[in-house]
């Protein structure tokens, strides 16, 4: 049985990438994949610029130490309407946030720290400042010719602002990756349907897609398979013929019934069927007709959180997307925390900072089939193979809950 880190080479050292690439409008570039690098071709800020509303003035290193210090106003700066002419020592010019600064003025005093005669025109200092203060320099942010965001990140919300204050109107970025996704038993009836005493509704296949499209993958959702050997068979060929991927969740036990395994042996080729995790020790890697396949456990939470640590890195190198850690911080248990050692742990936990110290306790029944577990948690509590039980007070190593989770 593999460790989560062997589990991991395994499948990535055979992964590469397989999606071609596409020019898109920066308005559709959330959640897509850089195929380029991306390169500023213009100095941001664009000049300099003040950072507040206040007077530029020409002053020397003495000046600025003179409280109550009197400037003659000779003008105004707007952003978009920069000041026409020259400022000589003793002079000051009103100046707006985001204004350019002439190239004389050497200092952006606030408004706040000011005082006006509206008569005289003149302007007195109130308290000292330094050379250079509120004044945005050309190129501080981005300078010309810097790489803004490397082949293979992801864009957020927030890049697209920066792109769009660069002046790129279109990106080049790797077509969306298609995933099918189906789920398998014959003990499972879509939402909505009536159900026997004996089903449960499937909610593995609702999590696992809406996990999927958050990452930013297309997903063919295939819907459920019933326990049946050529059901199941047609499924794959279906999903292979349509899609770069597979996930499905369910039928990669030992249960006589869990005729995935069977099926993959005799379509394609199978990497490994176990991990040493909890939950989630039923995973399995492989290949049927040229696509990768990813074998999720029937229960829910260790669906959600194989998808997560495993099927998820592997995915993203298929997409083209760089490799990006979990955020993980170190707290003490709040409480008992129950385990065995030989499989890494990943309980569902609350964590919780009081008077400047992470306190996690759990979220609740840590059993797999308890999807609230999760539903109510913030963080993953990550117990390496050779730890046991944990007692209050004890260090652990937390992974905060983030996309795709929420």
């Amino acid at each position: 049985m593999l460790s989560i880190s062997e589990a991991l080479q395994h499948m990535l050292g055979q992964l590469s990438l397989r999606m071609t690439d596409e020019q898109i409008p920066l308005s559709a570039a959330v959640d897509r994949i850089l195929a380029a690098d991306v390169i500023s071709e213009l100095d941001i800020p664009a000049y300099n610029n003040s950072a507040m509303d206040g007077y530029g003035l020409v002053v020397n290193e003495v000046e600025t130490k003179t409280r109550l210090h009197t400037f003659e106003v000779i003008g105004e700066a707007l952003a978009g309407h920069p000041f026409q002419g020259k400022i000589k020592r003793g002079q000051a010019i009103r100046i707006m946030t985001g204004a350019a600064v002439p190239e004389e003025v050497n200092a952006v005093v606030p408004i706040e720290d000011t005082s006006l005669d509206s008569h005289t025109r003149e302007m007195t200092v109130l308290n000292s400042f330094k050379i250079g203060q509120h004044i945005r320099r050309r190129g501080e942010e981005l300078s010309q010719g810097a790489r803004v965001f490397a082949r293979g990140h992801q864009i957020r919300p927030v890049d697209v602002g920066l792109l769009a204050s660069l002046g790129i109107a279109t990106l080049n970025v790797y077509k969306p990756l298609t995933v099918a996704l189906f789920s398998t038993g014959d003990e499972l009836v879509q939402p909505g349907q009536p159900r026997r005493s004996d089903q449960i509704f499937d909610s593995n296949r609702f999590v696992l897609h809406a996990m999927l499209e958050r990452a930013g993958f297309n997903v063919l959702n295939l819907g459920l398979i019933p326990d049946n050997e050529m059901e199941i068979a047609d499924a794959f060929v279906a999903a292979a013929s349509r899609a770069d991927a597979i996930v499905c969740s369910g039928g990669v036990s030992v249960g006589d019934a869990d005729y995935t395994k069977q099926v993959i042996e005799k379509m394609g080729n199978v990497g490994f069927w176990k991990v040493a995790m909890k939950p989630g020790k039923p995973f399995a890697f492989g290949q049927v007709n040229g696509s990768w396949f990813f074998g999720l456990p029937g229960n829910p939470v260790s669906a959600t959180v194989t998808l997560q640590q495993l099927a998820l890195p592997a995915l993203y190198k298929l997409a083209g997307k760089l490799s990006t850690p979990p955020l993980l911080i170190h707290a003490v248990a709040g409480e008992p925390l129950k385990k065995r050692p030989g499989r890494a742990d990943f309980q569902r936990g609350v964590l919780k900072t009081k008077d400047g110290i992470n306190q996690v306790f759990s979220a609740g029944p840590q059993g797999s089939g308890m999807l609230s577990s999760i539903c109510h948690a913030n963080c993953l509590i990550r117990l390496s193979n050779e730890q046991g039980s944990v007692q209050p007070g004890e260090k652990v190593t937390v992974e905060i809950l983030q996309a795709p989770y929420f």
